[in-house]
């Protein structure tokens, strides 16, 4: 039995979700997703929580199944809350700024990085040594975050790089003469 997979998905506030065959759309006050679930899985819909069931005991049922409800989670949580991602930028001269829809950064290259926000996310920039990165979809806000951070990612000397907010950098010691 999938501990995941058994829990029936509450449906918050403002929330609806409806079922056509294996898609279900999820609307909500950010907006609205679906998810197309395989033919291993049954979707529900019932007074305000969403249940998903396995077909059969193999498996692939058995996996798809705590997946799936994952999924539909996922969307609830996005269309109602969002999702946000926070990086910030340690270094001399390292900076960021956002310029109309482009996030402007300097990262101790000869040249400025700038970085086009992809439809679906928001882009701020608080202040020059941070970033947040905000949408509905978990998987493009997390690849949005990690396209930004690899520019320049934290390097084991001195720290210097983009890190996620709270990220620990493992540090090394120099040469020792």
């Amino acid at each position: 039995m999938s501990r995941i997979g058994k829990k029936p998905v509450a449906l918050p506030k403002g929330v609806t979700a409806e079922v056509k065959g294996q898609t279900i759309e999820v609307k909500g006050p950010k907006g609205t997703r679906s998810f197309t679930a395989t033919d291993d899985v049954d979707l529900l819909v019932e007074e305000g929580t969403v249940t998903v069931k396995p077909r059969g005991a193999s498996k692939r049922a058995r996996q798809q199944w705590g997946m799936t409800r994952s999924m539909v989670e996922n969307l609830t949580v996005g269309v109602s809350e969002g999702f946000k991602k926070e990086l910030e930028i340690q270094g001399v001269g390292y900076r960021a700024a956002m310029q109309g829809k482009t996030l402007k950064l300097q990262l101790g290259y000869s040249h400025e990085v700038n970085f086009e926000t992809p439809e679906g996310v928001t882009i701020t920039s608080p202040k020059q040594t941070e970033i947040v990165v905000e949408g509905i979809d978990q998987q493009l806000v997390g690849q949005v975050a990690a396209n930004i951070r690899e520019w320049r990612r934290p390097e084991p000397y001195k720290g210097k790089g983009i890190r996620y907010k709270g990220e620990f950098v493992f540090r090394k010691e120099g040469k020792k003469k």
